[in-house]
C-alpha cells in the first residue's frame, strides 16, 4: 500500500504509479489472495486490511455515518455469495403519498450532537489508521441525500410520490439534507484528508427524474453540505451508481474535487473536461472479466488506462465491483495485467 502514492493523486501531483482501490466481494479469490477462509466469520474482520495489503491498495473507498432509527423500508436484497444468504424481507411503512410528503427525517432520525460526532468518527479513523496505516483512508457518508429517500420510502413510493408534488417534497428533502449536514461538519473537525459523498442519483439508464428537478433540489443541498469540508481543506470525492454524465458538469459546479463511478458513465469526456483538474477513479467494466476472455480483459484495463495516464488523480479501479460469480482465473489475469502495466513511463 502507498499513502504517499494515493495523495499524491490526491493532491493532482502525478505519481509514478497509477494508484488504485477495488471493490471485491469474490470469494474464492480473498481466500485465494489473503489465505483467510471467508466462511469462517471469525475471519471476517480481518478480510479488508488483509486485502489492501495484498492487493497494493493506494485508497480505502469507505463511508461511515451514524446509524438511524426509524422507519425506513426494506426492499429485499438479492445477493450470490457463500456466507450471505439472499434477504427475502420486503415491508414499507409508508402507504401514500401523504404519508411520504408529510414525513420529517429531523423529527423521525433526531440530530446527532456534534461533539459526540466528532468522537464517533475520531474512533472510526484511529481503527482505520491501524487496520489501514499505508492506505489514503477517507471519510463520508452514503445516504447524502437521495440515497436517504431510496432508504426510507424505497423506489416504489419516492418514484410515485414526488412527481407533481416537487415543492411539497423539498420540506421532505431539506430535512435529510441537514442530517448530512451534522456529519459533514463532525468530519471537517477530524484529520480526514478526503471525504466521499455517495448519493445514488442516476440507474443504468440515467436520470431517475426531470434533470432539472436534480438542478432545482438536489444539487444545491450538496453545496451546502459540502461547504465546512471545503472550508476545511478536505477533498470532495462524488460517488454514485449508474449513469451520472449527463450531470458532471454540474457537480463539479458545486464543488467537487473528485469522481468515482461506474463503467457507464463516460471516462472519457471526464477525461478530456477535468483530467487535470478533478480526482477520478474507475472505470473498468466487471463484465469483460465475467464474459470475456482475457483479451478482452487485457483491452478493458488498456482502454482505461490509455485515458487515465496522463491525470494526475487518476486511480484504477472496477468501477462495478468484482462479485462473486467472475471465474478466479480471470481476477487474478486482472490484477497482474494492471501490474504489469501501471507504471507511468
Amino acid at each position: 500500500m502507498s499513502l504517499s502514492r494515493g495523495l499524491q493523486a490526491l493532491r493532482l501531483e502525478m505519481p509514478d504509479r497509477i494508484p488504485h482501490t477495488q471493490y471485491i466481494s469474490n470469494d474464492p479469490f480473498i481466500r485465494h489472495i489473503t489465505g483467510l477462509d471467508t466462511r469462517d466469520h471469525s475471519t471476517h474482520g480481518q478480510i479488508g486490511s488483509a486485502l489492501a495489503k495484498a492487493l497494493d491498495y493506494d485508497l480505502i473507498w469507505n463511508i461511515s455515518e451514524r446509524p438511524i432509527t426509524g422507519r425506513q423500508t426494506a426492499m429485499g436484497h438479492a445477493v450470490w455469495s457463500e456466507v450471505n444468504p439472499q434477504d427475502n424481507k420486503v415491508y414499507c411503512p409508508f402507504e401514500t403519498a401523504e404519508d411520504v410528503l408529510a414525513f420529517d427525517p429531523i423529527a423521525e432520525y433526531g440530530i446527532n450532537d456534534h461533539k459526540e460526532t466528532v468522537a464517533y468518527f475520531n474512533a472510526i479513523l484511529e481503527q482505520a489508521c491501524a487496520s489501514y496505516p499505508d492506505a489514503l483512508f477517507p471519510g463520508g457518508r452514503y445516504h447524502s441525500v437521495f440515497s436517504a429517500c431510496i432508504r426510507t420510502f424505497g423506489w416504489d413510493m419516492f418514484l410515485s410520490s414526488v412527481p407533481g408534488n416537487e415543492e411539497a417534497f423539498d420540506r421532505v428533502l431539506e430535512g435529510f439534507a441537514q442530517l448530512s449536514l451534522v456529519e459533514s461538519k463532525a468530519w471537517a473537525e477530524t484529520d480526514i484528508e478526503a471525504y466521499i459523498c455517495h448519493d445514488d442519483i442516476t440507474w443504468t439508464s440515467g436520470p431517475v427524474f426531470n434533470p432539472a428537478w436534480y438542478r432545482k433540489y438536489i444539487f444545491p443541498r450538496y453545496e451546502m453540505i459540502w461547504e465546512p469540508l471545503k472550508k476545511a481543506g478536505k477533498k470532495i470525492l462524488y460517488c454514485s451508481d449508474g449513469t451520472f454524465s449527463p450531470f458532471i458538469d454540474d457537480i463539479v459546479a458545486c464543488g467537487s474535487n473528485g469522481f468515482i463511478f461506474e463503467p457507464t458513465t463516460d471516462l472519457e469526456y471526464m477525461v478530456k473536461k477535468y483530467g487535470k483538474t478533478q480526482v477520478i477513479v474507475g472505470n473498468v467494466d466487471c463484465r469483460a472479466l465475467q464474459f470475456g476472455d482475457k483479451a478482452a480483459v487485457r483491452a478493458e484495463v488498456d482502454r482505461c488506462i490509455q485515458l487515465g495516464r496522463d491525470c494526475p488523480g487518476y486511480f484504477m479501479a472496477v468501477g462495478n465491483h468484482i462479485p462473486n460469480g467472475i471465474p478466479l482465473e480471470q481476477v487474478v489475469y486482472y490484477f497482474n495485467y494492471f501490474n504489469e502495466v501501471r507504471d507511468r513511463k
